[in-house]
């Protein structure tokens, strides 16, 4: 393995959390779990690759619906326990519900979960499946 992976602070799953931001607008488009060969890929093919808990298996970003991430950069917190990709959505797409971000839900001074972004793309023409 890479001396640089070695640097991070696994957790027990020997995964690490991965906050992803859009270098264009500064949003947090999503949060994601990689694990040493999903970042191995990601640093090295310059697309995000996650790694998914439910499927336990490697996932490259958009490689169903199209909407890839191209990082900009990889950085890691001062405890080297979390990361921030900085990266271009292409589409403009994060979210597999067919918005921007997946942090579309606010809590408004009621107390209720309010929906903030529309739909960009019916998720029914995104994936196949």
């Amino acid at each position: 393995m890479d001396d640089w992976i070695e640097q991070l602070k696994w957790d027990e799953q020997e995964l690490i959390p991965a906050i992803v931001q859009d270098k264009k607008t500064n949003r947090i488009v999503m949060f994601a779990w990689m694990n040493r060969e999903s970042l191995q890929q990601t640093q090295k093919t310059g697309h995000a690759v996650y790694w998914s808990r439910s499927r336990k298996k490697l996932w490259a970003k958009g490689e169903e619906s199209g909407n890839t991430q191209i990082i900009k950069s990889i950085r890691s917190d001062c405890d080297q326990d979390v990361l921030l990709l900085t990266i271009e959505q292409v589409g403009g797409i994060a979210c597999h519900t067919g918005r921007e971000s997946c942090f579309f839900n606010k809590l408004n001074n009621e107390q209720q979960w309010e929906v903030t972004d529309k739909v960009l793309k019916d998720p029914k023409e995104m994936y196949s499946k």
